[in-house]
């Protein structure tokens, strides 16, 4: 029996602590291509891009070996905040509605991601949303 206490007192201290259990949004990643399915920033035509939100604060952009861009950090708060994409091809809006995590752990999940903008098209793929620049 005492061995199984002392087998059982570790797994006990570390599941038991709950302060340290965060559930991060899921990232948000943007994939920019022409009407030819062609991806912008492999071929060089998207050059310079960057995110900022309501308050003009910039949001960290992560470029991946695909050629797409991670928004690093955004949808940790309860509501709805407003980023602009400013880049050498196109200025578009779009919001990100998040709300606190129901589960066991605190956090926050993204509930919703809206686009407003001329001349853009955006389809929601696997992981990831297609933004279509005309």
């Amino acid at each position: 029996m005492k061995k199984i206490f002392i087998f059982l007192l570790p797994i006990l201290l570390f599941t038991a602590c709950g302060d340290d259990c965060y559930n991060a949004p899921q990232p948000i990643v943007f994939q920019f291509v022409d009407s030819n399915d062609e991806n912008l920033i492999a071929n060089g035509s998207l050059t310079a891009y960057s995110v900022q939100d309501e308050n003009h604060v910039g949001v960290q952009l992560t470029k991946t070996e695909d050629n797409m861009v991670i928004l690093e950090n955004v949808g940790a708060y309860n509501g709805t905040k407003k980023y602009t994409f400013y880049s050498n091809l196109k200025v578009f809006d779009f919001t990100i509605q998040s709300s606190e995590f129901k589960g066991g752990c605190d956090g926050f999940q993204i509930n919703k991601l809206t686009f407003t903008g001329v001349g853009i098209d955006v389809t929601d793929e696997k992981g990831y949303y297609k933004i279509i620049f005309e």
